[in-house]
């Protein structure tokens, strides 16, 4: 079966995911602002769960149209066809947004899909009224600037939630964005790798899965996995199978998370062995003024306190100072760090290489 498909993502990774689907074998892959485009077919769909780093979901895209108003929204929405999708027993909530369009009430869009889908299924299956008592095939629309998209959602939960992470810490940065922040620098496996304010590991774990070539994915489970009359289980199988067999948990790593909090290494190491990759990692206690390495060439990925709490504005300061002498210390290291805090440059000592609005990603290395 064909299917077409929308990844929706981060404005600035379009690209990546597009070359990561490519590498997958998914076709007419093209990038648009905020996701990417692709078709193939259900073994497509279960590669794509289970093996992208970046991507916020999978969706299949049914169609899409215009519409001003909530007659052509009601017609646009009957006239896909949801039987191929959604059977007579089967669950379909509504969800989605509205942006800059003539139709900015959610509710109210909601309510017209979900009649439609209904008047379609109606239509199709000789019934009256629907249990919705099967697997859940959810729904999504988007509306921007009046172009409606509708779509199944494939994923279920969001795709940053790679399954290991069971135990967290205040503030964490979500995996998907993390790894896309690793890829984003020229950072390899065989170079060293050190977060000083790793929190509950997600920089290094990420880094460390990049590593070993591990599937993000392997260790959850998708909502499409339910939907056996459309999607086979050979092809969940045959998806987990080719990613095992990439898996290289041989190789030398120098990937370390520092952090001075005790729980929050706690729960870094809980969560390591959880993906599985504990070995590749070593997590230290040890405030960021304790950075040094031996080593040249190494590279510093994190994410800093940047002022969310008040108790944290009243040391950003002091602790950017810190960065930056530490950063100082080391040899000819390059330095990342996702901050929303302005003053940062200023009080690490050091212009940005480079400022990258992902957030805001600080690059600084040696000249």
């Amino acid at each position: 079966m064909d299917i077409n498909f929308a990844v929706p993502c981060l404005l600035g990774l379009e690209t990546p995911i597009a070359e990561e689907l490519r590498n997958m074998e998914a076709s007419d892959v093209r990038a648009e602002n905020g996701r990417v485009l692709f078709s193939g077919d259900e073994n497509i769909l279960a590669r794509a769960n289970i093996c992208s780093r970046f991507s916020e979901r999978v969706l299949v895209l049914l169609g899409s149209f215009e519409a001003h108003s909530f007659e052509e929204l009601f017609q646009g929405t009957r006239a896909l066809p949801w039987e191929q999708w959604i059977g007579a027993d089967d669950a379909f909530p509504v969800k989605g947004y509205s942006i800059d369009s003539d139709l900015f009430s959610v509710r109210d869009c909601q309510a017209i899909i979900k009649k439609a889908v209904v008047e379609r299924l109606k239509q199709k299956y000789s019934i009256e009224w629907f249990e919705e008592s099967g697997p859940v095939y959810q729904i999504q629309f988007s509306i921007m600037k009046n172009k409606v998209s509708l779509m199944l959602d494939t994923s279920g939960a969001g795709l940053h939630k790679r399954g290991y992470r069971q135990m967290t810490v205040k503030a964490p940065i979500t995996e998907t964005l993390a790894a896309a922040l690793i890829m984003l620098t020229p950072w390899k496996p065989d170079r060293i790798l050190v977060d000083p304010f790793c929190g509950s590991g997600t920089f290094p774990i990420e880094a460390a899965m990049m590593a070993a070539n591990m599937a993000p994915g392997m260790n959850r489970s998708f909502l499409s996995e339910d939907w056996k009359n459309l999607i086979p289980r050979k092809c969940w199988y045959d998806a987990n199978e080719e990613a095992q067999d990439r898996i290289n948990l041989n190789i030398e790593t120098d990937i370390q998370g520092f952090d001075i909090d005790p729980e929050a290494l706690k729960a870094a190491r809980a969560n390591a062995k959880m993906a599985g990759v504990d070995k590749l990692i070593h997590f230290q206690q040890r405030a960021v003024k304790d950075l040094r390495h031996p080593k040249p060439y190494g590279f510093i990925i994190t994410n800093p306190p940047y002022g969310e709490r008040l108790e944290e504005k009243e040391n950003l300061t002091q602790l950017y100072r810190e960065i930056g002498e530490s950063y100082e210390r080391l040899d000819k290291w390059s330095m990342y760090l996702i901050t929303s805090y302005e003053k940062a440059e200023n009080d690490i000592g050091r212009k940005a290489d480079k400022n990258r609005k992902i957030l805001s990603l600080i690059h600084i290395s040696e000249p």
